[in-house]
């Protein structure tokens, strides 16, 4: 058996762990949670999400989401608008005041991305990547395919 620290499993719970806490560290600088920064950017690459929606994505109830959004709103940053199709639906969307921050993350994300590819061959970065989206889909694939409605229609 592998010493943890040389299980692949255990240094990417590290990484990542260390990258949230860096990352909730530099947030609390901006005056907002990762949690609002990444309804944030989601907001910014696919406007208009519904609250459901968003919360799907961030894998989080909707109470949740709806309590991270009316923050968001008090702050001047989101704003919920009526579904044109749904009146009982409403869709978010960025207000000019959430740029700043947004450039911010932007930022960030540009400085950490230089920070952990220095010293790291573009072949062995694109590597990583690969293989690490190679074992994302299959953990979507083995989620997709655990979910009840899935199971019970393998019984039919």
């Amino acid at each position: 058996m592998l010493p943890i620290h040389n299980d692949l499993i255990f240094v990417l719970h590290d990484v990542a762990r260390m990258m949230r806490t860096k990352f909730d560290q530099r947030a609390r600088g901006w005056g907002m949670t990762r949690a609002q920064c990444v309804i944030l950017m989601r907001l910014h690459k696919q406007p208009g999400l519904c609250q459901n929606e968003m919360a799907a994505i961030c894998e989080v109830e909707p109470i949740t989401v709806a309590r991270l959004i009316d923050r968001l709103e008090a702050n001047g940053l989101v704003e919920r608008r009526a579904d044109p199709s749904d009146r009982r639906m409403h869709r978010l969307h960025l207000l000019p005041a959430a740029e700043p921050i947004l450039a911010e993350i932007t930022r960030y994300r540009t400085e950490s991305i230089a920070r952990l590819r220095d010293g790291i061959s573009d072949g062995d970065w694109d590597a990583a990547l690969r293989v690490l989206l190679q074992m994302k889909d299959k953990l979507v694939t083995d989620a997709a395919a655990s979910r009840p409605e899935a199971a019970a229609g393998e019984k039919s």
